[in-house]
């Protein structure tokens, strides 16, 4: 395992994370709790020391499963999320920050994820949503600048909203963030029209998350695929979106030389690939996931050539719409 600096922080992180969101047993359906935990400690043999979760997962039990893992190991990196109060993914327009993170609230939800990490401290505290709208208002100022000082949170990020990398550079440039969380992966590629040099120029850590694009990139969601009751995913690949998936899945590894196996590892050196990145933050609920993404981070970025194929296969589309 390779690893990265996280922006201006001194954190070195593995170059693959560990998306903890599946593991909370919401909205994606199947997970078990000692397979979880076996992941979890799977990922730490393997040599990953980031692991990114939120309150919102599970209310609190992807954190909690964090701690029966790990208790406060001063190994482990945790980055964690305070939910928007109102509950509504993504941040909406015109809705005012006050309605969203007021800082009663913020240091309420802050306090609940210590509680449930076992921890007095969390090294990356991040906004669940985030509107640009945002970024002068005092309230929010002040509750960031006191995040700093409480000890409760050693670094400040934001995780940007579903398809909207730009909407993230006004909060970027006060100054007060760490760290960004931003959808990237082979399909969606716009993180690097401007986000990713802003980033790079200033030293701000980055995140991606949804590499797999909630796996379609893995190669398993095809025209027949099913999913388990109450799975989210039964929305976001609705209609002829499994075919849509499909189709592109097979001509961008036609196009890359490569079987459709070796399609999540491909994903996620994709992403390596990319300079500005510190981590990527797949989702894995077993051990056997956990070995193989592991895996992407010896096996070293694409060369120059196959990231040109690749970059002919951008396909921006919100599917959480």
């Amino acid at each position: 395992m390779k690893y990265r600096q996280l922006g201006k922080t001194e954190l070195q992180v593995s170059e693959i994370g560990y998306g903890a969101w599946g593991i909370g047993q919401s909205e994606w359906m199947g997970a078990d709790d000692e397979v979880s935990l076996k992941s979890l400690k799977a990922a730490r043999e393997a040599g990953i020391n980031f692991f990114d979760t939120a309150l919102a997962y599970g209310m609190g039990h992807s954190e909690q499963l964090l701690s029966r893992a790990f208790g406060a190991s001063s190994e482990v990196i945790i980055a964690s999320k305070v939910p928007p109060k109102n509950f509504i993914w993504p941040a909406q327009p015109g809705v005012p920050v006050r309605d969203v993170f007021p800082k009663e609230y913020v240091f309420s939800s802050l306090d609940r994820t210590l509680k449930n990490l076992g921890r007095e401290t969390v090294d990356l505290y991040q906004f669940h949503v985030w509107n640009d709208e945002w970024a002068n208002d005092e309230e929010w100022l002040s509750t960031v600048r006191e995040i700093r000082s409480s000890g409760k949170a050693r670094f400040v990020g934001i995780s940007i909203n579903d398809h909207q990398p730009a909407n993230s550079l006004k909060g970027l440039a006060t100054g007060l963030i760490d760290a960004v969380q931003v959808i990237y992966n082979m399909f969606d590629q716009s993180p690097e029209d401007e986000l990713f040099p802003y980033c790079q120029k200033h030293k701000i850590g980055v995140l991606a998350r949804v590499p797999f694009d909630e796996g379609s990139l893995t190669g398993k969601i095809r025209p027949d695929t099913n999913f388990p009751d109450g799975d989210f995913r039964h929305q976001y690949f609705g209609g002829d979106r499994k075919q849509q998936v499909w189709d592109r899945v097979q001509r961008l590894t036609k196009d890359a030389a490569i079987p459709v196996e070796q399609l999540p590892q491909f994903a996620l050196r994709f992403c390596l690939s990319q300079p500005a990145l510190s981590t990527v933050i797949p989702g894995m609920r077993t051990p056997a996931h956990v070995g193989s993404n592991a895996a992407a981070s010896d096996a070293g970025p694409l060369s120059p050539a196959l990231l040109a194929k690749i970059h002919a296969h951008r396909w921006v589309r919100n599917f959480y719409d």
